[in-house]
């Protein structure tokens, strides 16, 4: 049973997480260019918990941005197809540095492909206008999962040390 418990803890957390930092956008230089906190942040979730507890915390914050009024479907459809394409990248390659550097990017750029071909828009711009985003990801995406692996080691040593007592 603890593992159960501990199981749907971490995806609650996780979803809270990712909730939080999608709220946050810093600025870019150019209207549309801005970054999103939750982009490198879902990265390192995905490579640190694996995909099934990623997909699950993302699709459980794209269900509370759709009752929040924060986002509407087609911020839910960017977002699966984001994080499809990340779990696809670090599910097939793995999860060493420039894996997790380039799988942001990826799945921002395959989002972005996707929301042209939704609204049939021209691709270019939409991908041009992400470029800023997808550099931040790429750069925040590797201290991130380290920081995540630490916390989730000293959780699990916290967790066996209060087992055996």
């Amino acid at each position: 049973m603890p593992n159960k418990t501990r199981w749907i803890t971490e995806i609650g957390l996780l979803a809270a997480l990712i909730t939080v930092t999608g709220a946050v956008k810093l600025p870019g230089l150019l209207p549309g260019t801005e970054f999103q906190l939750s982009a490198p942040l879902a990265v390192a979730i995905c490579a640190v918990f694996g995909f099934a507890k990623y997909i699950i915390a993302g699709i459980l914050s794209s269900v509370i941005g759709l009752v929040l009024g924060t986002q509407n479907l087609l911020n839910v459809f960017i977002a699966m197809v984001f994080r499809v394409t990340v779990g696809g990248v670090l599910g097939v390659l793995g999860t060493s540095w420039p894996v997790v550097a380039i799988a942001g990017p990826i799945g921002s750029a395959t989002a972005r492909l996707a929301m042209g071909g939704l609204l049939g828009k021209a691709v270019i711009p939409l991908l041009m206008a992400a470029i800023p985003g997808m550099v931040y990801t790429a750069v925040a995406a590797w201290p991130l999962t380290l920081m995540l692996k630490k916390v989730k080691t000293q959780t699990e040593k916290v967790l066996v040390n209060a087992l055996q007592r």
